[in-house]
């Protein structure tokens, strides 16, 4: 099975394919330009220097949320754009668990998936690594550095954080929470092969969509819609 994954829900952006579960070709980019300019052609590049065609891809992967709103919906429009023209089915993955994949190997540690949030919150997510496998210990939700520092304090596991808001958690909690410590640099960001690897899990489980059903998840409001919101139950009072 050809799987293409797209990766674009934080600062960096990536692409890769990959056969039968092993990584063909990634593709990776953090300059600091719009990933509206650099997903699609990252994307045909590769296909073309993998000497692979759309046609030949059976499914295509993105990392659906949580994220940057824009990044998500850049993505999952992407996304959407080559399925239709190819007629393949989409696997909407998590973007916390597809950062967790690529530290799988880490047997028995505790995987803390951290993007920021703002508003001192996290999207976070927590796995246990089982070598081959993760195993889901919370669902996907944005929470705050406090309570999630409350929550690590129950876990006797030796913790490593994960993510675009790796730092930025380890620095906050550190003191508080002392065998936390952070992902290396090459692991640290998201990346389209944790997203494969985690589409592999939607294929076995059923739960690829088609393109006209697949929707980013932003697990909470946009800054404009809590504005929104703000005035009128303000304007209520």
């Amino acid at each position: 099975m050809n799987i293409l994954a797209l990766e674009s829900s934080a600062a960096a952006c990536s692409a890769a394919l990959c056969r039968d579960g092993a990584l063909t070709a990634q593709s990776f980019q953090c300059s600091g330009l719009t990933h509206s300019r650099t997903l699609l052609p990252m994307v045909n590049d590769m296909l073309k220097n993998c000497g692979e065609k759309l046609e030949g891809v059976d499914v295509i992967a993105v990392a659906a949320g949580p994220g940057s709103f824009t990044g998500l919906r850049i993505g999952v429009s992407a996304a959407k754009g080559l399925a239709w023209a190819g007629g393949q089915l989409c696997a909407p993955c998590s973007t916390l668990e597809s950062m967790a994949w690529p530290l799988a190997h880490l047997e028995g540690r505790l995987i803390v998936c951290a993007m920021d949030a703002r508003r001192k919150q996290v999207y976070n997510a927590l796995f246990r690594a089982r070598g081959d496998n993760l195993e889901r210990l919370s669902p996907d939700r944005a929470i705050s550095l406090a309570e999630l520092e409350e929550e690590l304090k129950n876990f006797r596991e030796s913790k490593i954080v994960v993510g675009d808001g790796a730092i930025l958690c380890y620095n906050t909690l550190r003191t508080e929470i002392s065998d936390l410590e952070l992902a290396p640099v090459h692991l640290r960001t998201q990346s389209a092969w944790g997203v494969a690897r985690a589409a592999e899990e939607l294929v076995s489980a059923g739960g690829l969509v088609p393109a006209e059903e697949l929707i980013p998840v932003y697990h909470r409001l946009s800054q404009a819609e809590r504005e929104r919101l703000e005035r009128e139950q303000s304007g209520r009072l």
